[in-house]
């Protein structure tokens, strides 16, 4: 099967290339990177989309910077709504896959303070998240064979190129600089490893999932507070952690109170998901903090 792989560079993106090789059954990936396509160029898009030979295409490109794109929304909604749409309709006239990366962003709270299914109505809160929601929903208009991953609070090998890093990474600098960490402790989610991500959407493609959209999550949720005290004991940092509410700290965009995802429907298909802790640890070992 070949798959084409846009965004290649990025922290998921990067997993999914490393994933692969390390597979026993591996797919024929081309990795474009962002100076292979500009997805802001719809006709460059178009084009290159359909002179090259592909199976599955993978979008992992996306304005991600949550923060930025309150301010920049015709970037944010060209390259997360319209190019996704461009996508969708080259996989259509060639019969690939489509499988796009979206994020819990299009939530904004759950009433019950329970996971949230796929099911369940978004509502997103911001620019990003609106942008994203509206990716999901023209892919699925123009095209039945579209796999949307619904992912959450990323850390990876990689770090996010827009991002400056990951949050794994932030809160051992910091912790180190500062020696205290003031984090949100009423904000709650699911922290997710790349790496897990990639295992995913590798497996659901070789197991034929059926079109829909899934929340690939690790399993389980908690507070940036709690993910932090968690990552500045298990990397044995020499710093403090204390609580703070998200009205603490100022920010362009409202971001979710609780958009932690429930993976039941993936994990019913794939198997087992790790926890967000196995995958916690997995990750600071291979980056030699523990």
């Amino acid at each position: 099967m070949k798959i084409l792989l846009l965004g290649a560079n990025g922290q998921l993106g990067s997993d999914i290339v490393r994933a692969n090789l390390a597979a026993p059954q591996t797919f024929e990936i081309t990795a474009w990177r962002r100076p292979d396509l500009d997805v802001t160029d719809k006709e460059a898009l178009r084009t290159k989309l359909l002179q090259q030979s592909f199976d599955v295409l993978i979008n992992c490109t996306s304005y991600h910077n949550t923060e930025q794109a309150e301010s920049n929304a015709a970037l944010a909604f060209t390259v997360n709504t319209q190019a996704v749409k461009e996508m969708a309709l080259v996989c259509k006239e060639k019969g690939a896959r489509f499988v796009h990366i979206s994020t819990d962003y299009v939530f904004s709270h759950s009433p019950e303070q329970r996971p949230l299914k796929e099911t369940d109505c978004p509502a997103p809160l911001n620019v990003y998240g609106a942008s994203k929601l509206m990716g999901e929903a023209l892919a699925q208009a123009v095209y039945d064979d579209v796999i949307i991953f619904r992912v959450a609070s990323l850390f990876g090998i990689a770090g996010a190129s827009g991002k400056g890093g990951n949050f794994v990474e932030t809160m051992i600098r910091l912790g180190r600089e500062k020696g205290e960490l003031r984090v949100i402790a009423d904000q709650i989610m699911s922290p997710t490893a790349t790496a897990d991500i990639a295992k995913m959407l590798l497996k659901a493609l070789n197991e034929k999932v059926p079109s829909g959209t899934y929340h690939a999550v690790n399993t389980g949720y908690t507070s940036w507070y709690e993910f932090a005290k968690r990552i500045i004991a298990e990397a044995k940092v020499n710093a403090t952690v204390k609580p703070i509410s998200a009205s603490e700290y100022p920010s362009a965009a409202m971001r979710p109170s609780y958009s932690a995802l429930d993976n039941s429907k993936l994990s019913q298909v794939i198997g087992r998901i790790p926890s967000w802790e196995e995958a916690l640890q997995i990750y600071l070992q291979e980056k030699g903090h523990k």
